[in-house]
Formats: C-alpha cells, structure tokens, sequence
C-alpha cells in the first residue's frame, strides 16, 4: 500500500455515462455496498470508491466484479479477520500520511459482523478522520419486510452451532423486548428454527433468503411452522436473515390460536397456575386473559 503507483483514472461507469469522480477527502470512507443486486449502489459510493488511493475489502473476489461493473480501477487490497491485525498497522500508517481509503465488506454495511470496527475505533482514538457512506444492509432490508415490530430491534448476528450454546443464548435473548434479528447458515437453518421454537414459543417470525437477488423469498410464521417448513436442508440455500417477534408479539398473528397452542403444551407438563404464569410471560397476554381460557381448555378436555 506504500509503494507508488502511476496516475490512473478516478473515473466510473453507471447506466451507459462515464463520470469523473471529485478528488476525495483524506481518511477512511466506510462505504456499503450491494448485497445482491448491483443495482443497489449510490452514485455517493461509486465516487468514493473511484476516487480512493485504495480500497479495503473483505473479499476481494466479490468486490472485483463489482468495480467491474462499473469501470472503477481502484487497486484493492484484502482486510478481513483472517489478516486484521497485520493489515491494521499499514492502514493506520496511511491514513496518517494523509491517505484515502475506502473499506468494503464482502456485501452490505461494513462493520456488521466483521472486523473493521477495530479499525475504526482506533482511527478515532487517534483523532483520524473517518467518513460513513450508507447504503444497504440486510439487517434492515430482512427486518422491514418481516413484517413485525421495527421500532426495536436487537441484531444478535450468528448464533452458537451447537444446539445446547444455541439453547443458552436464546434463553438470555428471551427477555429482550424487541425484535430480534440473526444470520443463520442454511445447512443450521432448520435445527435453528427448532431451538427457537423450543426456548421462545410460537412467536411470530420471518426467514428473508436471498434478498435482492432473483430468487428472493421471504418466508414468514410462527417458530414451530417456520422449523417444520425448513426441516428440508434442501428448501434453505444462499444468504438468510432469521427475524424473530418481541414477547407478546404472537397476537400480531391472525390466524390460529396461539395461546392455546401455548396453554396445551404448558399444561401437559406442569400445573394450571404454573401453565398460566409460564405463557403469560412467554406471550405478553395479561394473566387473567390466560387463567380464563386455561379454565376454558381444561374443561373441554374429556
């Protein structure tokens, strides 16, 4: 990244017009970038990544068919969890010269899910400049098409792969009282779903697959559907966003009788107080309005 390169072209290409970019402030521009459809780019960005000494990225193959496609011949240099702390120091170094840099991700919003905030924090306790370019996200792109509450949310990312740490974690996410919003891998997608369903309940829940791709799909329902539907390894492939509904979220939901679904469960294994309390808790309801239809159930039961 030291060594000097001849003068090139701070020009891109969009819809058919080639454009110069203007000269870029010095420090690191943190800049978004598609997550499927290339499309999905600021002319902002397009600038920033033409006019950059260099860009970051987090995976240099993905990010060459973007500058491609857009005529953008920035040098590019990985910087991704693997090579972080060796890349750091050189990065640090340039910007203290006065250089512009661009970071990318492998797609989307840098710094989510991803090492740069490292660099970032330590940009700022050196007073050096760093500039955000927004742009897509697929935390957000899943979470307003889920169509549950959006105006809480806590992004928890990956999950643990083995069900019992999976288990711990959901437990302590339970009490959150806003949306939650995780990455999932397709081939843990389903055993996922299940271990939701088991520690949260029929919450209502979506699986955004693909987003802005062509085979965009977004699946919503409650936990148990949503694991009996992905039980099939072979329904779940590409990128995935698991939204799932706060507690009481469930009468979001028109269809079926969730409480019930609650209530029989809770009562096969405990008692009716127990039950009540159990499932007024799981699902925000107010406790009477549980008492009075768990009296209701037991006494239509034979």
């Amino acid at each position: 990244m030291t060594a000097a390169t001849p003068p090139r072209s701070s020009s891109y290409t969009a819809f058919g017009l080639k454009a110069e970019a203007e000269p870029l402030a010095p420090g690191l521009h943190i800049v978004a970038t598609p997550i499927g459809n290339l499309r999905d780019i600021s002319f902002r960005a397009l600038a920033t990544l033409a006019a950059a000494d260099a860009i970051l990225a987090e995976d240099t193959r993905t990010s060459k068919t973007l500058l491609a496609h857009y005529g953008i011949a920035t040098p590019l240099y990985p910087y991704h969890e693997h090579n972080a702390e060796q890349m750091r120091p050189k990065v640090l170094a340039k910007l203290r010269e006065g250089g512009k840099l661009a970071l990318i991700s492998d797609a989307g919003t840098p710094l989510v899910s991803d090492p740069g905030y490292k660099l970032v924090a330590e940009l700022v306790a050196e007073g050096l400049p760093v500039t955000g370019i927004p742009g897509p996200s697929a935390v957000l792109a899943a979470l307003v098409l889920a169509g549950l509450p959006t105006d809480r949310f806590f992004f928890e990312g990956f999950l643990p792969p083995k069900s019992a740490g999976r288990k711990t974690r959901l437990t302590e996410l339970a009490v959150i009282p806003g949306t939650l919003v995780f990455f999932e891998s397709p081939r843990r997608l389903a055993e996922m779903l299940a271990d939701a369903a088991a520690v949260l309940g029929p919450r209502p829940s979506a699986v955004a697959r693909e987003l802005t791709k062509f085979h965009e799909t977004v699946q919503r329902g409650t936990l148990p559907e949503l694991a009996a539907h992905y039980a099939d390894e072979e329904k779940a492939r590409g990128e995935i966003v698991v939204i799932i509904g706060p507690p009481g979220a469930e009468g979001l939901l028109p269809a079926g009788d969730l409480i019930d679904a609650r209530l029989r469960e809770a009562l096969a294994k405990v008692s009716l107080k127990e039950a009540v309390a159990q499932v007024a808790a799981e699902t925000g309801q107010p406790r009477r309005k549980v008492y009075a239809r768990a009296l209701e159930l037991t006494r239509d039961e034979p």
